[in-house]
């Protein structure tokens, strides 16, 4: 939870100092920061607590400093600083595609515009001319970069949410009592970007009091015995429901979805003479309603005579069919991954050096690695010359 903060706000750090126009050295040293603190595989604040994080390439003295300050107070006096003079309404238009920090700068500060729907407004009144600078084909991308932005407005990229989901399980865990505990719905499908995040868990009902408490949690929208739904820090919300053991497979399988798979597979289940749901699998014919299956989702597919499905097939497109004849497709993972044509070294905005990163494709069993540095054309990202090539080649 550590990293995920201090990169938050040293990503949002980077984005202030873009749109007063600072150094763009600066600039580049906190988005790298940013990126380097959230792919730690170490909690920051032990590194912090034992003066290891300055060992970090891309971590020097001042940026260790005002991470360990975000660990204390939650900001560093700089980004305070800097929230009051540039308006929020103002960073976030540096979100809509296709909108640089000069243009955000320029509108700012020529027309005083500080969200994004008055952005919206001065461009279809053509007051947005009057900034100087500011051609109809602008203004054309700039509404097709709103309307992008307002259609994915308030989903994360799965990286993200991913990383952001992980920490509240691994917070949930310490808690004694958690049996057992799995992220749901469209994250646990691996969708390319997520509006929430759903997590259930088997454990005592004390759990709801710890979640609601969680450092990441900046409000809680509704608790109740069974269920309670957060917003975070980073505004995403977060739903935990509290199922029972023998029950966790069927409510894992329900709330993963799709809702057009659960669908499908209701109807699947209704012909075989079943009924299914968040509870479980039951006879129907049975006068009782015999439960047949539900602590896990292997027994409710082994029920249904179906091979077990995995989440992220999960979308009615023929998987099902497919389950029935035991033909599930073997997916992809990480040993099939050969090597990797997109790296970036030291030579110019990577972390490692060749050798360190030639080592870490031996150690993965790669059997090719491509290096892609930047060229002179890109000199915020200290972009090789040619005359620096050619000198990197001979050593």
């Amino acid at each position: 939870m550590d990293n995920t903060k201090i990169a938050e706000i040293f990503r949002n750090m980077a984005k202030l100092l873009e749109i007063k126009g600072d150094n763009p050295f600066k600039i580049r040293a906190y988005f790298n920061a940013a990126d380097i603190i959230e792919s730690l595989n170490e909690d920051a604040g032990v590194l912090i607590k034992e003066s290891r994080l300055t060992q970090i390439k891309g971590i020097g003295k001042d940026l260790a400093e005002k991470a360990a300050q975000i660990l204390k107070s939650g900001s560093f006096k700089e980004y305070q600083q800097l929230k009051k003079e540039i308006p929020k309404g103002v960073v976030e238009m540096l979100d809509i595609p296709g909108l640089g920090p000069k243009t955000v700068r320029l509108i700012y500060e020529k027309l005083k515009v500080k969200d994004i729907d008055t952005l919206e407004k001065a461009v279809l009144s053509g007051r947005l001319r009057q900034a100087g600078r500011i051609k109809e084909k602008t203004e054309e991308n700039i509404l097709k970069g709103i309307r992008l932005l307002k259609e994915g407005k308030g989903r994360q990229f799965l990286y993200y949410a991913l990383g952001v989901a992980e920490d509240i399980v691994s917070y949930l865990r310490k808690m004694p009592g958690v049996k057992e505990i799995e992220i749901a719905g469209s994250l646990r499908r691996r969708k390319k970007t997520v509006k929430d995040i759903d997590i259930l868990v088997v454990g005592p009902q004390k759990v709801m009091d710890y979640f609601s408490a969680c450092p990441l949690v900046k409000e809680v929208i509704v608790k109740g015995p069974l269920k309670t739904s957060v917003r975070l820090n980073n505004n995403m919300q977060v739903d935990l429901r509290l199922v029972k053991r023998e029950e966790f497979g069927a409510a894992l399988l329900y709330f993963t979805g799709s809702k057009e798979f659960n669908i499908a597979l209701r109807g699947l289940a209704q012909k075989k003479g079943y009924k299914i749901n968040e509870y479980g699998l039951f006879e129907v014919k049975s006068k009782a309603k015999k439960k047949t299956a539900g602590k896990t989702e292997k027994g409710i597919f082994s029920r249904l005579n179906l091979e077990f499905i995995p989440a992220v097939l999960r979308e009615n497109r023929g998987e099902i069919a497919a389950a029935a004849k035991g033909a599930i497709p073997e997916l992809i993972n990480l040993q099939d991954i050969k090597g990797d044509f997109h790296i970036h070294s030291n030579y110019s905005d990577g972390s490692n050096s060749l050798e360190e990163i030639a080592r870490a494709g031996r150690e993965k069993g790669y059997e090719y690695m491509g290096i892609c540095d930047h060229s002179q054309s890109l000199k915020v990202a200290s972009g090789l010359s040619v005359e620096k090539l050619k000198e990197k080649i001979r050593k």
